[in-house]
């Protein structure tokens, strides 16, 4: 039908350009088909390209310290070492955002505070040292040790971890989440949601409670239990381990969200891509006082028709929440999870 309108009136009106403005590419396409102009809806893009998305990491050039070092202030404070350097790169630095240099004198921080012409870098944890493991996981590259260092930073209210498969978003996010429940307390306990936004086809009504109906959708979820509970008591000691990490575990659905308030709760929302900037507002303005959020999502595998790369609501927040003190972003690059999977994500 609508199609046929556009066709009327560029019939009537030919004279004049005739636009079909849709979000649904099977439509343009239909359109383009026919002969119609068709234009993707801009209005709701919030970057131009993907490629133009914030990383949350910036390499350092080789000169770096032949231009910054010259004034250089340090000081110690809680263990971690600051500095105040001076130069031109500091107007392109932005707070929370991870800087490393890699050679002779190697350097990896995150900048904590930009004035002017100058700035303030601190140095990280290395969480890829065992004795720093996270509920027994160490980070793998360097990308994941920037993304643990966020995930444990009780002054970092929220998270925003991009990657392709495999890269360990689920993983991290979990160690630190129950490392922070269950042994210093810092949450009360965790709450993990997702879109449930099929790849394939509906398998139609799933039957139980809220928890038990969300369970299906929540396979990355328990695999990454599986691997996070492997203890060395045997069956008795890992099913104890699991019974005391599922009591401090809750599966929530996003359709029940509007109007709560979360305290001192962990909370993760996986496949954030497939939700648009209104959802992601709406859970996101849910955070009360003490509460952490790590949004998961890879924008390459938007299941959601009316969604693009542009215009997702994960898009969306890793842009407005760039420099803002409370809040940090990571694009995990190196895949952990196998050489098939990272030859597939890859190649395929």
């Amino acid at each position: 039908v609508i199609l046929g309108v556009v066709h009327a009136l560029q019939q009537q009106h030919g004279d004049r350009d005739v636009v079909m403005v849709s979000k649904d590419i099977n439509m343009r396409l239909k359109a383009l088909a026919l002969g119609l102009r068709a234009e993707d809806y801009y209005n709701d893009h919030v970057i131009d390209d993907s490629d133009l998305l914030y990383e949350g990491v910036m390499p350092l050039p080789d000169n770096f310290w032949n231009q910054h070092g010259k004034d250089v202030e340090s000081w110690q404070q809680g263990g971690t070492t600051y500095y105040r350097i001076k130069g031109p790169l500091c107007a392109q630095l932005i707070v929370n955002e991870f800087v490393f240099l890699e050679g002779e004198l190697p350097l990896y921080a995150q900048v904590k505070e930009v004035t002017g012409k100058s700035a303030v870098l601190a140095t990280l944890r290395d969480y890829s040292h065992g004795k720093n493991n996270v509920w027994g996981i160490t980070a793998k590259n360097r990308e994941q040790n920037f993304a643990m260092n966020l995930l444990m930073n009780p002054d970092c209210d929220f998270v925003s971890l991009l990657g392709q498969a495999g890269t360990g978003k689920t993983l991290l996010a979990l160690a630190a989440g129950l490392t922070q429940t269950l042994e210093t307390r810092r949450y009360s306990e965790i709450i993990i949601t997702r879109a449930t936004v099929p790849v394939g086809d509906e398998i139609g009504f799933l039957p139980g409670t809220e928890e038990e109906k969300m369970t299906p959708w929540m396979g990355a979820l328990m695999d990454n239990l599986e691997v996070l509970t492997q203890t060395e008591g045997g069956d008795w000691g890992r099913a104890a381990t699991q019974d005391l990490v599922r009591n401090r575990i809750r599966i929530q659905s996003l359709n029940f969200m509007r109007g709560r308030t979360f305290l001192n709760k962990y909370i993760i929302l996986d496949e954030a891509q497939n939700l648009t900037a209104k959802q992601m507002k709406t859970l996101i303005t849910r955070a009360g006082p003490g509460t952490k959020m790590v949004c998961l999502g890879n924008i390459a595998q938007i299941d959601t028709p009316y969604l693009t790369e542009t215009s997702s609501g994960l898009t969306y927040v890793v842009d407005r929440f760039k420099g803002w003190r409370h809040s940090g972003h990571i694009t995990l690059v190196r895949g952990e999870r196998s050489r098939l999977a990272d030859f597939a994500s890859q190649e395929l």
